[in-house]
């Protein structure tokens, strides 16, 4: 059996029940102090001390999801929200997104 490896759901509810896969941040017991990463641990329901990697965004099929481990307060929320902005430059108004064409990740 593969090794459970826990990870936030960065879905909208709603949206997730019509997709197969969804985007998820994995977490790491490595720890750093950079702008995309938020920190959790058990006053978050886990059972130690992680970080959620916004700048490591990975599509995960629902049929992988094996239980629940946690919810996380809106406030929580919030700060995974603003990693990913800065993860993603969302916070940047004066970025100029680019359009580039990649390889298919393979199946």
């Amino acid at each position: 059996m593969d090794k459970l490896r826990p990870a936030v759901v960065m879905h909208r509810d709603f949206a997730g029940r019509a997709l197969n896969a969804v985007l998820v941040a994995p977490l790491t017991t490595t720890l750093r102090d950079i702008p995309t990463a938020v920190r959790l641990g058990p006053e978050d329901g886990l059972d130690r001390e992680c970080m959620a990697a916004l700048d490591n965004l990975t599509l995960l099929r629902k049929d992988r999801f094996v239980r629940a481990v946690a919810r996380l307060s809106a406030e929580r929320m919030a700060e995974l929200c603003a990693a990913l902005a800065t993860a993603t430059a969302c916070d940047m108004a004066a970025t100029r997104p680019r359009v580039v064409q990649g390889v298919d990740p393979p199946s």
